[in-house]
């Protein structure tokens, strides 16, 4: 675990992939095309599934409406993400780590992590279904199975980001080759579906679903992961190379999300012709679904293409939630554990709830767990759009490329519908709740105030990000001072330079502040934390791996640094850096201590503050913060 100061989004694979040189024609828009597919196949995933079946077979084809505005939204709102990754270089939780305060950020993050482990949880559950179909493997044992896929993401990011693409866009071929079999078998009344795109909510338990299937296509790790999976493609930062970039990955988008659209619609479609058509209006579940698709179609064709499609879906699905998994804790946090450990802890959240529900609900459980988990997911959307739209409107961070007044309008009304939307949907949901249960008074204190701090914080991320505008432009327009520095004295040249190091990305910015201040005539000390549970314990007495190691590491450095002239020492602390650089310092005959921005912990951190907070208020020499 460790922070990255690198501000880099997905590092490992940041402009890796070349895009003007020697590519003309087809070949430079081939090379865009890829971010837009990793981000559809989350729109197509068994989430989407559970939403479009029970749309389907409970209204028909009146809900096809609902997938179409869902489509127009997602497409407006991954070009304004798309827009924030190519022209400032960063995604959207950098871009919000910038703008909100510290505590702000960790809720937002939060929010973003619930929302991911929501979208997981359905690709569990439809990869468990899927397994099920095809081989007959128990869902139990399916739900386990499926920590194993983790590995796969680590694999194809080591081989590029081109091939993952190529790997998501073979499994989206599948998806799509075997709906479009399907609709082939159900013959649907096109004359009916034309119908279905005329704008009608039949009902409350008609909303509910609306709600769940907007949730389930327009999805707020989606926003998090375009916004950085654009940066993968190395372009010339000019006006041309800018509005070129900007055009070809529209055309990515719209290519990609209408794909994921008639994937969709085809879903939906079947369920309406196959299962409403036949009076089947509860068929909610996948299970089900499968089960009648092989009476009511007349061939056994079309359930094992069903199965094949859904296993297909959950696993292109579950690659890219891990990597919005990574940038949205890189981006908000400035942190990053190891993908394999970020992958598996990912996974466990979901396959937890999966399991209680298949233990105590059985397997038909499982499809009002896939729907409630795409409502959690519209329920995320605000706090992620509302940023979003804040960000690419900013005149002055956008250099030029701020988004107009009509896309503007058309993102806050898109925005100011889904919140509307969530707002009618927890109001009628808490309302009935209300009336089911004897006393009521637990959820007035329980659930309502996690309602209306919800509600403060929408309002908040609005209204801020203008504030702060305001509040810089009156900055900027405070007269200037005049101050006689004549009787300052001299600038103190620092001979004794102490060097705090995490082998983190910041050492290099660290030691390079260091000599520039000393030059080769200051004597400079390397001095590093060992924080193993042996080092808290025992301290200076303690011998074992992680000690050898981070002297080895330390030495290392001082080498690199003496071959160049400097003179350099190395010194080891044990335990918790807050309090053994202090020490470490004020028992030496140091002049000037440097530091990394960030410290290196975690939780340690966001509860008790940052280790520059804590050294700084404790060492008696001045701190230069790196």
């Amino acid at each position: 675990m460790k922070t990255n100061s690198a501000n880099k989004s997905l590092e490992e694979v940041h402009g890796s992939v070349a895009t003007a040189t020697g590519k003309k024609g087809w070949k430079r828009i081939l090379a865009f095309l890829g971010p837009a597919y990793l981000v559809s196949v989350g729109y197509m995933d068994p989430g989407n599934w559970a939403t479009d079946i029970a749309g389907g077979s409970q209204f028909g084809y009146s809900l096809l409406w609902v997938l179409l505005m869902s489509n127009i939204m997602a497409l407006l709102l991954q070009s304004l993400c798309s827009r924030l990754g190519i022209v400032r270089g960063v995604d959207l939780a950098q871009a919000s780590r910038e703008t909100y305060p510290q505590f702000v950020n960790f809720v937002l993050w939060v929010l973003a992590e619930i929302a991911i482990a929501a979208c997981d949880l359905a690709e569990v559950i439809g990869m468990a279904i899927g397994l099920n179909l095809l081989f007959g493997l128990p869902i139990f044992w399916g739900v386990c199975i499926t920590v194993l896929d983790s590995f796969i993401l680590l694999f194809l990011i080591n081989k590029g980001i081109r091939k993952m693409e190529a790997f998501i866009v073979s499994l989206i071929f599948i998806i799509g080759l075997s709906f479009f079999l399907e609709m082939f078998f159900a013959k649907p009344d096109l004359a009916e579906v034309a119908a279905g795109l005329v704008p009608s909510i039949p009902n409350n338990a008609a909303l509910y679903i609306a709600i769940g299937i907007i949730g389930a296509t327009v999805m707020p790790h989606n926003l998090y992961l375009h916004s950085s999976l654009v940066q993968t493609r190395k372009i010339t930062h000019t006006k041309k190379g800018i509005r070129r970039a900007l055009k070809f990955n529209f055309i990515d988008s719209a290519i990609a999300l209408n794909l994921a659209f008639f994937v969709n619609a085809a879903i939906l479609i079947l369920a309406a012709s196959v299962f409403y058509k036949n009076g089947l209006y509860e068929v909610a579940d996948i299970n089900d679904a499968h089960e009648l698709l092989h009476g009511l179609l007349g061939t056994q064709w079309a359930p094992i293409l069903f199965a094949v499609a859904l296993i297909a879906a959950g696993q292109s699905s579950t690659l890219t939630g891990t990597l919005a998994g990574q940038i949205v804790m890189e981006g908000y946090l400035n942190l990053r554990i190891q993908p394999w450990v970020r992958r598996l802890a990912t996974r466990l959240i979901a396959i937890v709830p999966a399991l209680i529900t298949v233990a105590y609900y059985g397997e038909h459980g499982l499809g009002e767990l896939l729907v409630l988990s795409q409502v959690v997911l519209s329920l995320q959307l605000g706090f992620a759009m509302i940023p979003l739209i804040h960000f690419v409107s900013d005149k002055k961070k956008m250099k030029g490329y701020a988004i107009k007044w009509p896309m503007r309008i058309a993102s806050w009304l898109i925005t100011i519908v889904i919140v509307a939307l969530n707002a009618q949907l927890v109001i009628d949901e808490v309302s009935k709740f209300m009336s089911e249960v004897a006393n009521p008074v637990y959820i007035w204190i329980s659930v309502v105030p996690l309602i209306a701090g919800a509600g403060i914080l929408l309002i908040y991320i609005s209204v801020h990000p203008v504030l702060l505008k305001r509040k810089e432009f009156n900055k900027s327009h405070t007269p200037h001072i005049q101050i006689d520095l004549s009787e300052l004295e001299t600038l103190k040249r620092y001979k004794n330079i102490a060097i705090a190091l995490d082998f983190s990305s910041a050492d290099r910015k660290s030691i390079a502040s260091a000599v520039q201040l000393g030059k080769t005539e200051a004597q400079y000390t390397l001095i590093h934390s060992v924080e193993s549970p042996g080092a808290l314990v025992y301290g200076s007495s303690i011998n074992d791996l992680e000690t050898e190691s981070d002297q080895a590491l330390l030495e290392v450095y001082a080498s690199q640094m003496r071959e160049q002239g400097y003179e350099v020492m190395t010194q080891l602390g044990y335990g918790s850096p807050k309090k053994s650089l202090p020490k470490i310092i004020n028992e030496g005959n140091y002049d000037l201590l440097i530091l990394g921005a960030h410290g290196h912990t975690f939780f340690k951190d966001l509860i008790f503050g940052t280790t520059v907070d804590s050294v700084r208020h404790k060492v008696t020499i001045p701190v230069f913060i790196a």
